[in-house]
C-alpha cells in the first residue's frame, strides 16, 4: 500500500496551458460549453493556463459566462489568431507547462503547435465541426472533437 502511494505521489501530473479562439469557437450556431472542454482536456493534466480571447464585440454575457467557467479573458482590440498565437508562444519557453491546448477549428494555428511540438511540448487541439481544420488535427498530438 505504502509503495502504491510513493508511485501515486512520484508520478508528476503534467501542467497544460490552453487558449481558446472565442470568435471561431464560441457562437450560438457551435453551442460549445467551455465546461466540457475543461472536463475533456483534465485527462491529460492539470489546467494552470485557462486563456479565452475574445474581440471587442464580444457582449458583457459572454464576457461573464466566460469568467464564470473559471477562463481568463482577453479582449483584443484586433486580430484575436495574432494575440492569442503571441501569448501561447511565451509557454513554449515556460518550463513549467508540458502540455499546449489549442481550442479553435481554424488552420491559422498550426504553426503553433508545430513549434510548440519542436520544443517538446505535448499538443491537443480541441475543436468541432463545421470546418475542424484537418491540418491542425494530423499536427497535434491529441485530438477532441467535442462532437465526439
Amino acid at each position: 500500500m505504502l509503495k502504491k502511494l510513493r508511485e501515486a505521489l512520484s508520478k508528476k501530473e503534467k501542467h497544460m496551458a490552453c487558449f481558446v479562439d472565442g470568435p471561431n469557437m464560441l457562437r450560438k450556431e457551435l453551442n460549445v460549453d467551455l465546461g466540457q472542454v475543461k472536463k475533456k482536456l483534465e485527462r491529460f493534466g492539470k489546467l494552470k493556463v485557462a486563456k479565452v480571447f475574445l474581440d471587442q464585440y464580444a457582449s458583457d454575457k459572454l464576457i461573464e459566462a466566460v469568467t464564470n467557467q473559471g477562463f481568463e479573458v482577453v479582449i483584443v482590440p484586433s486580430d484575436v489568431d495574432v494575440a492569442l498565437a503571441v501569448e501561447a508562444t511565451e509557454y513554449i519557453f515556460n518550463d513549467n507547462i508540458e502540455i499546449m491546448a489549442i481550442v479553435s477549428r481554424d488552420s491559422d494555428f498550426k504553426p503553433l503547435l508545430t513549434k510548440a511540438k519542436a520544443h517538446g511540448k505535448e499538443t491537443i487541439v480541441v475543436g468541432t465541426e463545421p470546418d475542424f481544420s484537418t491540418a491542425m488535427q494530423n499536427t497535434a498530438d491529441q485530438v477532441v472533437n467535442l462532437r465526439d
